[in-house]
């Protein structure tokens, strides 16, 4: 099997996470510069076989488009273009961030550690993933 890789694409960063071989478990795997993601992914893919990516979709409570939404749109479709063999889902990132921020308190991470905003674009992306992998059973 191939891994699944989630991404939480912002305007400056993008976390990513991916699955393992057996698409068991979704872990960390870093934080990119948006303006170098695409060479990040084409490398990444170049190394490891990825069949799938799951997107964070920011949205409104009311299920609306968030002033996010059009940057994930543009973002999708050069992603399809780069990567048209690849499959693309979709997940309501709603509240990932205030998770991921949890998630750091509660294992124990320093405040001043916690300040650094790339841990949690990758650990948002994790929780998308991992919604992701539980949605589809």
């Amino acid at each position: 099997m191939a891994r699944i890789m989630g991404i939480d694409y912002g305007g400056k960063r993008t976390g990513l996470a991916v699955t393992d071989p057996l698409q068991i478990i979704a872990t960390a795997l870093e934080t990119v510069p948006t303006s170098q993601l695409m060479d990040y992914l084409k490398k990444y893919c170049q190394n490891e076989e990825v069949e799938a990516f799951v997107i964070g979709h920011p949205l409104s409570l009311d299920g609306s488009d968030t002033h996010a939404s059009p940057l994930v749109r543009d973002f999708t479709e050069k992603l399809k273009k780069e990567f048209p063999d690849k499959e693309i889902h979709f997940v309501d990132e709603a509240y990932t961030s205030k998770m991921a921020m949890r998630s750091l308190i509660d294992s124990g991470v320093k405040k001043k550690d916690r300040r650094q905003k790339g841990s949690l674009d990758k650990i948002a992306a994790t929780i998308i993933l991992q919604e992701f992998m539980e949605e589809r059973g």
